[in-house]
C-alpha cells in the first residue's frame, strides 16, 4: 500500500468517526428542544446556533471548499 492511499485512509477513517460525533451530539441538543423539561427563550436558540453556524464556518473555510450538504443521518464516504 502507498504511502498517499494510507493518508487517505487515514482521513476516512477518523473525518467520518469525528463526523458522526458532531451529528449525534446534535442530535442529542435537539433533545433540549422539549419545553416540557426545559425553559429557554429565543435569544437563547439564536445564541445557541449562531454559535454552531460560526465554528462550521470557520472549520469549512480550513477545507477550502464548500461542503456539500446531506440530510442522511449517518455520515460515510
Amino acid at each position: 500500500m502507498n504511502k498517499k492511499s494510507t493518508r487517505r485512509e487515514r482521513f476516512e477513517n477518523v473525518a467520518a468517526r469525528r463526523t458522526q460525533k458532531i451529528l449525534d451530539a446534535l442530535d442529542i441538543l435537539g433533545n433540549c428542544s422539549n419545553r416540557t423539561n426545559y425553559e429557554y427563550t429565543d435569544e437563547d436558540v439564536r445564541k445557541m446556533f449562531s454559535a454552531i453556524k460560526d465554528k462550521m464556518k470557520s472549520t469549512e473555510s480550513a477545507f477550502g471548499s464548500a461542503i456539500n450538504r446531506s440530510e442522511r443521518n449517518k455520515f460515510k464516504f
